[in-house]
Parts: structure tokens; C-alpha cells; sequence
């Protein structure tokens, strides 16, 4: 599982192939995001710009980290190119988070 700080951009991708293995674009592609939180967001291409196509087959979605934790993410897929994956990534607690007074910590 990856690691990353918190408020960073978790930039999660997929990559779709029909049976030849040649990329494809599936009809309907979608992303869901669940945060540490529980709340689930999910994204559809061609209705959530957050959701992007870089070329045939390959999809990308930036995921503001704004909460530590554990995230889960699963892409799906209708049509040609049906699929579906699903990943998760850490989210690490900030020291700076924790000063809410400006002192110091000690």
C-alpha cells in the first residue's frame, strides 16, 4: 500500500484492454472513492471533470487527500472494455495538525 502526506493530490489510473489487449475506450468508465471517512464519491467520465481521459483507454483521477487514514478506490467499466479494479492508499497524519495553538511541540 502507498503512503502519502496529508493534502496531497493521489493521482489514481486505469488502463482499459478488450480481448486482444489492444487499449479500448469502454463505454461508460467510472471511479469511486471512498475517503477514511466512509463517504463515498463517485466520478463518471465525461460528467465529473475530475475524471480524465489522457488517451485511448488510459483514465486518471487526482484525489485530494484531505483527511488521514485509509482511502479505498474502484474503477469500473462498461461495455467494451468491461473491467473493474479496486486499490486502496494510506493518508499520514500531520504533526502540524496536532498544533492548533502555534507553539511548538515539547
Amino acid at each position: 500500500m502507498n503512503s502519502y502526506d496529508l493534502g496531497n493530490l493521489v493521482r489514481v489510473s486505469a488502463t482499459f484492454r478488450d480481448s486482444s489487449n489492444a487499449l479500448v475506450d469502454p463505454a461508460v468508465v467510472k471511479c469511486q472513492v471512498r475517503a477514511s471517512s466512509g463517504t463515498i464519491t463517485t466520478y463518471t467520465y465525461g460528467a465529473s471533470p475530475e475524471l480524465v481521459r489522457e488517451g485511448a483507454g488510459v483514465y486518471w483521477l487526482d484525489v485530494d487527500a484531505s483527511a488521514a487514514g485509509e482511502w479505498r478506490y474502484r474503477w469500473f467499466s462498461t461495455g467494451t472494455g468491461q473491467a473493474a479494479a479496486e486499490d486502496l492508499f494510506a493518508i499520514r497524519n500531520s504533526i502540524f495538525e496536532e498544533l492548533s495553538d502555534g507553539d511548538p511541540p515539547g
